[in-house]
C-alpha cells in the first residue's frame, strides 16, 4: 500500500526529498540516511501526488520538473521521471513578506486552488509543510486544510502547528496524526550543538554560555535575514532545541543567529559554534567547531522517515502529535526529550506500537 504525499512549498528541501526518494526507488542498493527499522513502508511506497507553490516558474509543472526551477539551487543527484504530481497555485498569505519576493515571480491573474479539495481528489495521505520561515499564517492555513481533507500533517517549519492547541484539538477530533514543529537536520548545526551542550552536565561540567552563527546562499537564508523572519519562530526553535534539557538552562547565555545570505554558497550551509563552560576546580573550557553541509538533503532524510512514521500512525488511529516522532524529528516538539530517548521511543513505536515516553 502506497503513501500519497503532498508537498507545501517546492524549494530546496522538497527538491532534495523528491530526488532522494526517487533515486532510492531506482537504486535501492545506494540507500543511506534513513532508518532501516521502518519496515512497514519501504521508500518504494512513498508516492508524490501533489504540491503547492506560488512561483510562476513552478506552478503548472509536474513536480519532477518544478524541483529544478529557480531559485532552487541544491545539488542534483537524480532527475526523476514524470511523477504525475501537479504543482498547483496556493494562496500567498504571508509567504512572501521578506526579501524572497524579489526572487519569486507570481502571476497576479492566477487564482489559488481549493487546497482541501485538491488533497481529497488526489487521495493524499500525508501533507508536508515547507513554507518559508515566518509564514505562520500560511502554515496554519495549510495545516487546517490538510486536516479537513483527512491527511496526516508534518510541519517542517518553525510555525506552531503541533504546538497549537486548536490545531491539536482538531487533529484529535478527526483522529489524525501530527509531527512537528521545525524538522531537525540529520547532521546539522543544531543537533551537534545540542549534543555538545548536553555533554557538559553528562560529564559533570557546567555550560555557561554558547553561540551559534549560521550562513548560506539559498532562499531560506535570504528569507531569514530579512524582515525579522528569524525572530518569527526560528531563533526560539533552535534555542529551545539546544538548551531545553540542561539543568541550568535558565542561567545559560545562549545566542543563535542567522548572520548572512551569501548567494554564491547556494544550498550549502555553514555554521560556527562555540561553547564555554567550567570543569573541575572551576577551570574554564571552550569548544569551537565549524561545519559545512548541503542543507536541503540534511532535512530530506528526516522527512522521508517522518512521512512513513506518520502513515503508520494513521493506520493505527493515532490522533494528535505523535510524541515519539515529534521528539525525534523536530527541533521544537510538544515534549522535548534527549536524543537517545527520542530515538528509543520512536523505534519502540515503529516496531511495537507502544512507544511510551521515557524521561
Amino acid at each position: 500500500m502506497s503513501i500519497k504525499v503532498a508537498l507545501i512549498g517546492v524549494g530546496n528541501v522538497a527538491s532534495a526529498l523528491v530526488q532522494g526518494v526517487e533515486l532510492y526507488k531506482k537504486h535501492p542498493e545506494r540507500t543511506i540516511g534513513v532508518l532501516p527499522q521502518i519496515l512497514q513502508y519501504p521508500l518504494t511506497e512513498v508516492v508524490f501526488a501533489l504540491a503547492f507553490d506560488v512561483d510562476a516558474d513552478k506552478v503548472g509543472k509536474d513536480l519532477s520538473e518544478a524541483i529544478f526551477a529557480g531559485p532552487n539551487n541544491t545539488l542534483t543527484v537524480h532527475r526523476p521521471p514524470h511523477l504525475d504530481a501537479p504543482v498547483l497555485m496556493g494562496p500567498i498569505l504571508d509567504g512572501l513578506e521578506s526579501d524572497i519576493r524579489h526572487h519569486v515571480q507570481v502571476r497576479e491573474n492566477r487564482s489559488a486552488a481549493d487546497v482541501a479539495h485538491a488533497l481529497r481528489t488526489r487521495g493524499v495521505d500525508v501533507v508536508v509543510i515547507l513554507v518559508p520561515t515566518g509564514a505562520n499564517e500560511a502554515a496554519e492555513f495549510y495545516a487546517n486544510a490538510a486536516l479537513e481533507a483527512g491527511c496526516g500533517v508534518i510541519n517542517g517549519m518553525p510555525a506552531s502547528i503541533a504546538n497549537n492547541a486548536e490545531l491539536v484539538a482538531k487533529a484529535r477530533r478527526l483522529r489524525l496524526p501530527m509531527v512537528g514543529d521545525d524538522v531537525k537536520s540529520q547532521i546539522g548545526a543544531t543537533i551537534i550543538h545540542r549534543l555538545l551542550a548536553n555533554l557538559f552536565p553528562a560529564r559533570g561540567a557546567v555550560l555557561d554560555r554558547t553561540i551559534q552563527l549560521d550562513w548560506g546562499g539559498d532562499m531560506d537564508f535570504c528569507n531569514l535575514v530579512s524582515n525579522d523572519r528569524y525572530e518569527k519562530g526560528k531563533r526560539q526553535s533552535k534555542t529551545e532545541s539546544v538548551i531545553a534539557n540542561l539543568p541550568n538552562r535558565d542561567q545559560v547565555e545562549c545566542r543563535i543567529s542567522a548572520v548572512e545570505y551569501i548567494p554564491f554558497l547556494k544550498n550549502q550551509k555553514e555554521a560556527y559554534t562555540r561553547l564555554e563552560g567550567r570543569i573541575f576546580g572551576g577551570v574554564p573550557v571552550r569548544i569551537d567547531i565549524t561545519m559545512q553541509v548541503v542543507d536541503g538533503y540534511n532535512s530530506a532524510g528526516m522527512l522521508a522517515d517522518a512521512i512513513r512514521v506518520t502513515k503508520i500512525a494513521m493506520d493505527r488511529g493515532v490522533a494528535g502529535p505523535i510524541d515519539a516522532a515529534c521528539s525525534y524529528f523536530s527541533k521544537r516538539p510538544p515534549v522535548q526529550l534527549e536524543d537517545f530517548a527520542a530515538r528509543e521511543n520512536l523505534l519502540a513505536f515503529v516496531e511495537s506500537g507502544i512507544g511510551q515516553r521515557k524521561s
